[in-house]
C-alpha cells in the first residue's frame, strides 16, 4: 500500500503529504474514461506478477505466525527484511521516498493506526491488532497485500472488524470482473461496511500495481462519482483492493514522522488487501496467495 502519493483524492487533512502519481509506460497502455494511463499486462507479465505477489503472501504468513505478545514491530520488520531478500527479491517499502524515506520493510500498525506505522521498539500486547503491509519487488514486478492480525484473544468487536473487513475484500473482488466498472468494486467495499456500521476510511484507496508500485486506476472504498462511474474492468488490469474500516469515525491525522496515520478518535482500524488480475472470463485472479 504504502500512501501520501498521489492514490488520495480530495484528501480532507492538511497533514497528510501527497506524492506525484507514477504510471507505468509499458505493457499495452489504454487510456480511460479518467484520462488515465492504465497498463493492461500481458501473460508474460502476469506470471512476473504472480512470483511477486506470491512472495509476498509467504511474507505475510511468516509474519502473521510471528505476531505474539512481546514481539517487537521491529523484530517483524527484520523477518519480512530478510525473507525477501533470502528469496532474491527487494522490499518495496524500504527508504520509500516522503517527508523522510520509509524506515522499514514492512507497515506496521498497531490499533488506532491506520496505515504506514513505522516498525520499532513497541511491544505488541495480547489483545492488540496489528495491520501487516506488505510489498516485494521481484524481477522488476511489483506485489503487495495486507492482512491485519490479532494478538492473542482479542475482543468480539475487533474480532469482528478484522473478519468484515477481509468480507469487504472478498466481496469486491467478486464484483472485479472484465465489462463491470472500478466503481462497482468500490461500492461492494461501502455497502460491505456501511451495513455493518464501520467507519471507512476514504482518502487512502487501491492502486494499480505492476512495473510500478503506483501506478493507474486509484481503487477507493467509497464510490466517489457515482454507480457506474470509473474506467471499465478489462482482462489485463491488475491492482490492489484493500478495504479500511475503523470501529468509531473515518478521521485521522498524520503523526509528527510524516507517515503514521491514526485514528482522531482513537478507534482501531482493520486494513486487508490483495493484488488481482481482471481475467478474460468469470472471476478476477489473486496475485498474492501461497502457490
Amino acid at each position: 500500500m504504502l500512501r501520501g502519493r498521489g492514490t488520495l483524492f480530495a484528501p480532507a487533512r492538511a497533514v497528510c503529504n501527497t506524492r506525484e502519481r507514477i504510471l507505468a509506460r509499458t505493457i499495452a497502455p489504454q487510456r480511460t474514461d479518467d484520462t488515465d494511463v492504465v497498463v493492461l499486462k500481458d501473460h508474460e507479465a502476469l506470471e512476473g506478477m504472480r512470483r511477486a505477489g506470491g512472495l509476498v503472501a509467504e511474507t505475510l504468513a511468516v509474519l502473521h505466525a510471528a505476531c505474539l505478545p512481546g514481539t517487537t514491530t521491529a523484530a517483524l520488520d527484520r523477518l519480512a527484511h530478510d525473507f525477501i531478500v533470502g528469496r532474491g527479491a527487494t522490499p518495496s517499502f524500504l527508504g520509500y521516498p516522503g517527508p523522510t524515506p520509509f524506515p522499514g520493510s514492512v507497515c506496521t500498525s498497531v490499533n488506532e493506526t491506520i496505515v504506514h506505522g513505522f516498525p520499532g521498539s513497541r511491544a505488541l500486547q495480547p489483545g492488540d491488532i496489528i495491520s501487516l503491509d506488505v510489498g516485494a519487488i521481484l524481477d522488476g514486478w511489483h506485489g503487495d497485500a495486507a492482512i491485519t492480525v490479532p494478538v492473542g484473544p482479542v475482543s468480539p468487536k475487533r474480532a469482528r472488524l478484522i473478519a468484515d473487513t477481509e468480507g469487504a475484500l472478498i466481496a469486491a473482488i467478486a464484483v472485479a470482473r472484465a465489462g463491470n466498472r472500478l466503481a462497482d468494486v468500490s461500492a461492494a467495499i461501502e455497502r460491505y461496511g456501511r451495513r455493518r456500521g464501520y467507519g471507512i476510511v476514504r482518502e487512502y484507496t487501491g492502486h494499480g500495481i505492476g512495473r510500478e508500485m503506483h501506478e493507474a486506476p486509484s481503487v477507493p472504498n467509497v464510490v466517489t462519482r457515482g454507480a457506474g462511474s470509473g474506467p471499465i474492468l478489462r482482462p489485463g488490469m491488475t491492482f490492489t483492493i484493500e478495504p479500511i474500516f475503523t470501529l468509531g469515525g473515518a478521521d485521522w491525522v498524520v503523526l509528527s514522522d510524516g507517515w503514521a496515520t491514526v485514528t482522531t478518535d482513537g478507534s482501531v482500524a482493520a486494513h486487508c488487501e490483495h493484488t488481482i488480475a481482471i481475467t478474460p472470463r468469470g472471476a478476477a485472479e489473486i496475485l498474492t496467495q501461497v502457490r
